[in-house]
């Protein structure tokens, strides 16, 4: 453990994760369109996440952004490792990569990536970083 336990929380929840999402709201209901891209993508391809939302407490971010060196929200961790950012993962989704990337099966079409479902079940992560 460091000195710092908001930080020893975030490498925490990484590590326990096999794919989190770093982002602005939670998946059913996005503070931000580049957080709810990044739910739209993951979702159509069917990937089971955890995810943190940053916003009730602005050290999350400024931790967050300190381990990855990635200065943006949100953002994605793929087995302890940094994917990026909304753009990355749009990217990658647009390119057949995302699925892939997560260990799943390329769905054979592509999910309207609209609204994100509120149905879809993600992972549910206690936000302990707070």
């Amino acid at each position: 453990m460091s000195e710092n336990p908001l930080q020893d929380a975030i490498r925490e929840a990484i590590d326990e994760n096999e794919v989190i999402l770093f982002m602005k709201g939670v998946p059913e209901q996005p503070a931000c369109g580049f957080s709810a891209r990044a739910v739209g993508a993951l979702q159509s391809v069917g990937a089971r996440f955890a995810a943190v939302d940053v916003l009730p407490d602005p050290r999350i971010r400024q931790e967050l952004s300190a381990i990855s060196q990635w200065p943006t929200i949100p953002q994605l961790f793929v087995k302890g490792e940094l994917v990026g950012g909304s753009d990355i993962i749009m990217e990658m989704h647009e390119a057949g990569e995302l699925a892939p990337a997560l260990g799943l099966e390329q769905p054979e079409q592509a999910a309207d990536l609209g609204e994100p479902d509120p149905d879809a079940p993600p992972l549910q992560i206690e936000n302990r970083l707070g």
